[in-house]
């Protein structure tokens, strides 16, 4: 079954992940993380981009670690036997329920324990040999993003 993706989305990836056309991966080499940017703002495109992809991903691994520790059913470590379509409408029916539950019982215990975990965890960096053209690909919508935000960002 293939995946297909829609014009101008893109899956983010973290360093350990190659850069590709529909990957975008942070720049290595430069800073990133959320806390270096409490003494001062980012100083290039390079480090706005890593900046904004840095926070989305915190985002998607905490509310992934919240869904995981409330619902089994996403934390399984078996191989799905589900469709592709019937395994996101199971992660959107649990966000759903995720959300009313807040609502009516509002318990932080999973979300400060997936914090707990998020902050313990040790990202392991392994490297992957690009292939020349998807590299390329990736490479030039990364630019281009970067520059985007960049000038919004020198402009407001």
């Amino acid at each position: 079954m293939v995946c297909t993706m829609f014009v101008g989305k893109y899956y983010l990836g973290d360093a350990c992940f190659m850069l590709k056309g529909q990957i975008l991966t942070p720049y290595r080499g430069v800073r990133y993380h959320l806390k270096e940017y409490s003494r001062r703002g980012p100083q290039n495109a390079r480090e706005l981009f890593n900046h904004r992809h840095s926070s989305l991903q915190n985002i998607i691994e905490r509310t992934f670690g919240v869904l995981k520790k409330r619902f089994p059913i996403i934390a399984s470590g078996i191989e799905p036997h589900y469709s592709l379509d019937i395994m996101r409408n199971i992660v959107c029916a649990c966000c759903i329920i995720h959300k009313f539950l807040r609502v009516v019982d509002n318990d932080d215990s999973f979300i400060e324990e997936v914090d707990r975990e998020l902050l313990e965890q040790d990202l392991q960096v392994s490297v992957a040999q690009p292939r020349e053209d998807d590299y390329r690909i990736g490479s030039h919508i990364r630019e281009n993003i970067e520059n985007e935000m960049w000038q919004h960002y020198v402009n407001n």
